[in-house]
């Protein structure tokens, strides 16, 4: 069966509120180009929400408040065809896909949703206004799907947290899940901006899971001080201009000295102009 197509927020209103009391939704938000981390997010929300008790939706949305003026919202990569395709595939069988940004963010609309405390750091500190725009597009998208459990992806450590503390302090809905990060073959997080990347500079990804499998074995071996973890690691991002290496208690994102808590060691990576994150919690 197709996966049904709502284009509109009315339309996906409509949907939402005939659905009847006791059927539960799944929800998985994306930008598109979905790769096996998003199916997995999906596959995620299907186990939980099996056929025959309710539906799992997905939006695909490219989210123009999330870019920056010098950010790579025009080249970002869509395949819609081929993203329904797998959604279907993977579990979904309702999709939120609005052909106009406008649907999301009217002229008119003066309203945004922040979380200060936890987005001035990491990604948030090279792209202001990102989490700004990611917090106000999933607060209106869940307060239209009204999911009983919406999955997200850990690659996006920082997002997760804050969206973590969005859920919980606007009391929305339902269930927030976070879900490991899946990995190509050669240890790359998996990513839409992969597709984007030549093939010398995807050889030359490799740099960044090469680089936190060296600092998690330095943990094995005992290191917990920043400068032990880090120190002529950050060599090996060299085929790459760095955006940040940074070490910072898993909680509150704040940075570590040495870990004596979970930590989160999280970079940020330029390679032919396509910026990859990657991150590990370290757990003494």
């Amino acid at each position: 069966m197709a996966v049904t197509i709502l284009r509109t927020v009315s339309e996906l209103r409509r949907w939402r509120d005939q659905l009847r009391p006791g059927v539960r939704v799944g929800f998985v938000p994306t930008m598109g180009s979905l790769h096996e981390g998003h199916l997995s997010l999906l596959r995620e929300a299907r186990r939980r929400v099996p056929e025959g008790a309710g539906h799992v939706a997905l939006s695909i949305f490219v989210n123009p408040t999330q870019f920056g003026p010098n950010e790579d919202l025009d080249r970002y990569p869509r395949d819609e065809a081929g993203d329904l395709a797998k959604a279907r595939e993977a579990g979904a069988d309702v999709a939120f896909c609005p052909l106009d940004p406008h649907e999301m963010f009217p002229e008119s609309a003066a309203t945004w949703v922040e979380v200060p405390a936890l987005a001035t750091g990491l990604c948030g500190a090279s792209r202001p206004g990102h989490f700004r725009g990611v917090c106000t597009v999933v607060t209106k998208l869940w307060n239209l799907v009204r999911p009983d459990v919406a999955v997200f992806g850990q690659k996006d450590f920082q997002q997760l947290a804050i969206l973590r503390r969005l859920h919980a302090d606007l009391f929305l809905c339902g269930e927030l899940v976070g879900m490991p990060i899946v990995r190509e073959p050669d240890g790359l997080a998996m990513s839409s901006r992969n597709a984007n990347l030549p093939p010398d500079a995807r050889l030359r990804a490799r740099a960044i899971p090469r680089f936190i499998a060296e600092v998690q074995r330095r943990f094995t071996r005992g290191a917990r001080a920043r400068t032990g973890l880090l120190a002529d690691a950050t060599a090996l991002l060299e085929p790459g201009v760095i955006d940040y290496v940074e070490l910072v208690d898993a909680a509150t994102l704040a940075p570590v000295a040495d870990v004596e808590r979970p930590a989160l060691l999280a970079v940020a990576v330029h390679f032919a102009g396509v910026r990859l994150i990657d991150n590990t919690v370290l757990e003494p």
